[in-house]
């Protein structure tokens, strides 16, 4: 089946069920031709599944709109005489258009409560990250070189029909030394239930920051998050989560981090935050604040040549940081984004900031996309002690970095990243150079 056909079908599906009024607001990206949905509602049309349009011709091999394909994805779902390889093609499209169908009122719970009750992702990644710091000693860098895998699972049940349960299993080890007997344990990350309510949500379990911000991390914690609003949005957290994850705090005068900066046996934190977000077509902010204590510092670790976390030394852990961010979408392919973080308890390296301008981007299912940045970070350690950029800046450095990705396949993808600028405390040059290739499944 042609593409002309689909495009045929994009025509007659948009007039007959597209008001001209909503198709005119239509603020979806367009689907390029070579995007995989097109051979799946080709499969479709050949199938019987979708009809045809007139004569099947169409005026070229022009792009579509996501509003466009999510109506024909909506005339599939209709469907419930339809064979196994069509129902599969039809969950496959769904998924992909999930937001286009909500906002056309189709509700694809539905359909997924018909699928199968358990659903697994995963993606197998390979990551090389080469790292330089200078020393006090001008004459000699340090160096670092990882090479290393993880195999991880992400499997998803369903409950009912407003609550399932998510988990994350990962296996990791070292490429250069093939691994250990430790490395290849497979270790479960996260675990926790959902609760979907309409505009409320509620997260259980030992789960990611619900608040992804330049304070933040994906390391998970244990407690609870609930989210409530629509356009306008408050998320709550609160649980316990690990200290030593704050490799970030301590960083010698070689920039090496240290996650030894607390007690053993007491490096487990409480940790509560607030978040008040806004997003509204091309723009989106988010501020708030977060709250931890309880762990115990070891300033007789602190052999690092740092400054102490606070002058007095009390040798309680407590911060108390408060962000902001905004982003604004100029158009389809440009976006810029600033974030600002401060720890009102530390006596120093007590603010983070970011600035970052992102061209296109990578699509996981669009062989051929790409997409650039290119950003300026300062994250002093105590503002940004798990940061979220670790990948390039990590917590206790400033400076310049730069990415770039690639989607060599359908569901392949590289990337890669250069920081160039400073370890903070050390005022020293340092380098990184990162590199990773994910395959989903």
């Amino acid at each position: 089946m042609k593409k002309t056909l689909v495009s045929a079908l994009t025509t007659a599906l948009v007039v007959g069920a597209a008001s001209t009024t909503f198709a005119a607001a239509n603020p979806f990206s367009d689907v390029p031709a070579d995007h995989w949905a097109y051979d799946a509602v080709s499969q479709l049309a050949a199938d019987g599944v979708i009809e045809g349009y007139g004569d099947t011709t169409f005026r070229g091999n022009q792009n579509i709109t996501r509003y466009e394909m999510a109506q024909m994805v909506a005339k599939a779902m209709a469907k419930s005489d339809v064979s196994a390889a069509d129902k599969a093609l039809i969950d496959k499209l769904a998924a992909e258009f999930s937001d286009e169908l909500n906002n056309l009122g189709v509700r694809v719970a539905n359909l997924e409560r018909n699928a199968d009750k358990v659903k697994w992702n995963g993606v197998l990644e390979y990551t090389y990250t080469s790292t330089r710091h200078d020393t006090q000693s001008a004459a000699t860098k340090s160096k670092k070189n990882v090479d290393e895998y993880v195999f991880r699972l992400e499997p998803k049940a369903e409950v009912n029909k407003n609550w399932d349960v998510h988990a994350r299993l990962d296996a990791n080890g070292l490429m250069d030394t093939d691994g250990g007997n430790s490395d290849y344990n497979v270790k479960l990350k996260r675990v926790w239930a959902e609760g979907h309510y309409d505009s409320f949500n509620v997260k259980l379990g030992k789960l990611p920051n619900a608040i992804n911000l330049i304070s933040t991390t994906d390391d998970p914690y244990s407690g609870a998050a609930v989210t409530f609003g629509n356009d306008l949005k408050v998320t709550l957290e609160a649980g316990r989560l690990d200290a030593t994850q704050f490799g970030d705090m301590a960083r010698d005068l070689k920039g090496q981090s240290h996650s030894d900066f607390f007690k053993d046996g007491d490096d487990t934190a409480n940790f509560q935050a607030i978040n008040l977000g806004y997003a509204k077509n091309k723009f989106y902010g988010n501020t708030g604040y977060e709250h931890l204590d309880g762990a115990t510092l070891d300033y007789a670790k602190f052999d690092t040549g740092l400054k102490p976390y606070t002058n007095d030394k009390d040798s309680e852990y407590k911060a108390n940081i408060w962000f902001a961010n905004a982003g604004y979408r100029f158009d389809h392919n440009s976006f810029f984004k600033a974030e600002y973080a401060k720890n009102t308890t530390a006596d120093n390296y007590d603010d983070a900031y970011s600035f970052e301008y992102d061209y296109k981007g990578a699509q996981q299912q669009n062989k051929g996309s790409w997409g650039m940045y290119l950003a300026y970070r300062n994250l002093g350690q105590y503002a940004a002690p798990w940061s979220t950029y670790g990948d390039g800046v990590d917590g206790g450095q400033k400076g310049i970095e730069v990415g770039t990705s690639y989607t060599l396949f359908q569901n392949v993808q590289l990337f890669a990243k250069y920081f160039n600028g400073k370890d903070i405390a050390a005022d020293k040059d340092a380098q990184k150079l990162f590199g990773r290739v994910d395959v989903f499944f």
